[in-house]
């Protein structure tokens, strides 16, 4: 039997990828990019200072109380070593600190925030991960699944992503709103919202090459047709 080619077996193979793409009820696809190991160990890490950091407050103080202050002490070294990570992820839209730190943030694996169920679920199986030592378990999860997932996301039916910011909205090039001469398709005006957009990443002789093509029809010199668009831009997209 001849050996299966390189390429037939790359092609057998799903391919890893950097993004991971749900589709809500309402038929609208949701790109999510899903966090690796390291951000994810960096952001558990920073957790895990800040427990520590609050551990040691609470039992100096508690210290103090004698046999009732370690009592109370230990309720709350369970309740901090169960309970931070599920608060801060139902209650902060699935970041605790570390995660917020880092960009991140746990959904469920249909892009909707997380419920306490889930976030029970994968917290609590972490005893898992950490089997049979140093998260051995979960490194080892996370690095196989396409995904990243650790055994307690995978249960959990949960993703970690990267929390993505709302891109800021472009400044136009100071110019007075001008109406166009002609009527513009809906796809004329967003190629002279492009141009406008980009201006200021263009240089000055490329943004004059451009904007000379539309001169002719602006009937406008060709060194005022760069204005002419900014002018048009501003008035296709109003007052802001």
């Amino acid at each position: 039997m001849s050996p299966t080619p390189p390429s037939a077996s790359a092609a057998a193979r799903p391919l890893l990828d950097t993004r991971y793409k749900v589709e809500t009820p309402e038929g609208i696809d949701l790109i999510l990019r899903p966090a690796g190991l390291v951000p994810r160990a960096l952001a558990f890490s920073i957790d895990l200072l800040i427990r520590g950091a609050l551990l040691g407050a609470l039992f100096a103080a508690l210290a103090l109380l004698g046999q009732f202050g370690m009592g109370l002490g230990t309720i709350l070294l369970f309740l901090v070593t169960w309970w931070y990570m599920v608060l801060f992820e139902v209650l902060n839209q699935g970041r605790s600190p570390g995660k917020q730190l880092m960009g991140l943030r746990v959904i469920h694996d249909d892009g909707t925030p997380i419920g306490w169920a889930a976030s029970l679920t994968r917290n609590l199986l972490r005893f898992v991960d950490i089997l049979p030592f140093g998260y051995t378990l979960g490194i080892l999860s996370c690095l196989n699944h396409p995904a990243f997932k650790r055994l307690g996301d995978i249960a959990a039916g949960t993703l970690v992503v990267y929390r993505d910011n709302a891109p800021a909205s472009p400044e136009l090039p100071q110019a007075e709103a001008l109406r166009a001469p002609f009527s513009m398709s809906l796809d004329e005006q967003r190629a002279l919202l492009s141009f406008a957009e980009r201006a200021q990443s263009l240089s000055g002789a490329r943004r004059e090459e451009l904007a000379s093509i539309l001169a002719e029809t602006l009937q406008v010199p060709a060194a005022q047709a760069e204005q002419q668009i900014h002018g048009i831009a501003r008035g296709l997209l109003g007052p802001t």
